[in-house]
Parts: C-alpha cells; sequence; structure tokens
C-alpha cells in the first residue's frame, strides 16, 4: 500500500476531512488547511493514536514497534526500528489506523 493510500485510510478513521486536492500533493492538508502527515509528524502520529486508541508495544525481545489495529490484538502490524525508531513507530500508527480506515463502511 502506499504512503497516500496509508494516510487516506487513516485519515478516514480518525474522521479527518482532507481536502479535495491531498492526493496530488506528498504534503497532506486537513479541510482547515494545517498540514497533516503522521507518517513524518510525531505529534500528528501520537494524536492519531490516542484518538483511534491504537495500543503499541516494545518489545524486550526485538527492535520493533508493534501496533493492533482492533482490541483483540489479531491485527498486529510490526515496524522494524532499523536506523530511525521514530520513523518506525509513526509507520506502525499509521498501518494500524489504514486498517481501521479500511473496515469501516
Amino acid at each position: 500500500m502506499t504512503d497516500k493510500e496509508l494516510l487516506e485510510l487513516a485519515a478516514k478513521a480518525a474522521g479527518i476531512p482532507l481536502k479535495p486536492d491531498f492526493a496530488e500533493r506528498y504534503d497532506y492538508y486537513m479541510a482547515d488547511k494545517l498540514m497533516w502527515n503522521p507518517l513524518t509528524d510525531d505529534g500528528d502520529a501520537l494524536r492519531l493514536a490516542v484518538k483511534l486508541k491504537i495500543p503499541m508495544q516494545f518489545p524486550d525481545w526485538a527492535d520493533l514497534t508493534r501496533t493492533w489495529a482492533s482490541k483483540d490484538c489479531l491485527d498486529a502490524f510490526d515496524e522494524p526500528h532499523g536506523t530511525d525508531p521514530l520513523a518506525a513507530t509513526r509507520r506502525a500508527i499509521v498501518r494500524a489506523a489504514a486498517e481501521i480506515g479500511r473496515s469501516m463502511k
């Protein structure tokens, strides 16, 4: 799934209305013209995780961030930290949010 698709579905899950032309840009804008990109902004990612109550885990046995898209913990998303654990954590949050958005009618 592309970053654009992840962000569209994450915005849907969070109830964030995006401007009609957001797909033409890499910087995504909400309807009220504030920039929103939880893939690159720690604050946007944290607000997304809190709003959607996305559980996170930083296991001792692996260098990764794990998130879930459901409370039953069946839909897990692992992102290896690599050289940037913050970027991996943001992506894990957005992946879980996108899955929530995908499941919405």
